[in-house]
């Protein structure tokens, strides 16, 4: 009797490890649940595309859709696999991961100006980051980037707008990108695509819920030193 359950114990243990190894997906399994990070990952891509004339305003807005509706890293590969960033062998997991800090611009903390209520404005001299992000309810928030000195060539401003208003003025020699939508409001943003190639872009994203997101040039203003951080 002690024999034949010293026989059965390794036939006993080994389906046991085999269900074990079976519970845990690879990483580059298409079925695995995306996470936070890898969907921010994609949008970051799909962001720089946008702003490298890649993608269009119109292509941009219905990707970004479907990228915070994925559930699966299955869903987001193919939303960038047309993409630079989106074909690099080292992309985990399924070629949806961000280009690495090495290839990309350091995004750095991200500026805030919230208006509830009431008023704020960010103008003058001031370093731009790479994202500054605008909250207005029942208020307005007025951005003005036209003496700003730009700390890199790509800046993101994503505004967001329920009854009230965000203003943006840019230089005139600045590309200037829309990303946005207005819902029972307004999202006028008056692109541009500046003569010289190393101008800065500025890229507005967000969305107006009853309210309004403005972005135009100001006539007149120009930047200066169009590269980035001299």
């Amino acid at each position: 009797m002690d024999e034949s359950s010293l026989e059965e114990r390794p036939q006993d243990s080994a389906p046991a490890k085999v269900r074990l190894d079976k519970a845990a997906p690879a990483a580059s399994d298409p079925a695995l649940r995306a996470s936070d990070a890898d969907r921010d990952g994609v949008a970051d891509i799909l962001r720089e595309a946008l702003a490298e004339g890649r993608l269009t305003a119109e292509e941009h807005s219905e990707r970004i859709g479907a990228v915070y509706r994925a559930r699966t890293v299955g869903e987001l590969a193919p939303l960038v696999r047309d993409l630079p960033a989106g074909r690099r062998p080292e992309a985990v997991p399924a070629a949806v991961r961000p280009p690495d800090a090495s290839t990309r611009p350091a995004m750095g903390a991200a500026e805030n100006l919230i208006a509830v209520f009431g008023g704020a404005t960010r103008k003058g001299r001031w370093r731009v980051g790479a994202r500054t992000n605008a909250f207005a309810l029942f208020g307005g928030a007025e951005i003005d980037l036209t003496e700003a000195v730009f700390a890199q060539r790509e800046v993101v401003i994503n505004a967001y707008v329920l009854f009230g208003g965000v203003d943006i003025r840019v230089p005139e020699n600045v590309t200037v990108r829309s990303a946005g939508a207005g819902v029972f409001g307004g999202f006028d943003v008056r692109t541009n695509e500046a003569a010289d190639p190393d101008a800065p872009v500025v890229v507005v994203t967000g969305f107006a819920v009853f309210g309004g997101v403005s972005a135009k040039a100001r006539r007149g203003k120009r930047l200066k030193n169009l590269r980035a951080g001299d």
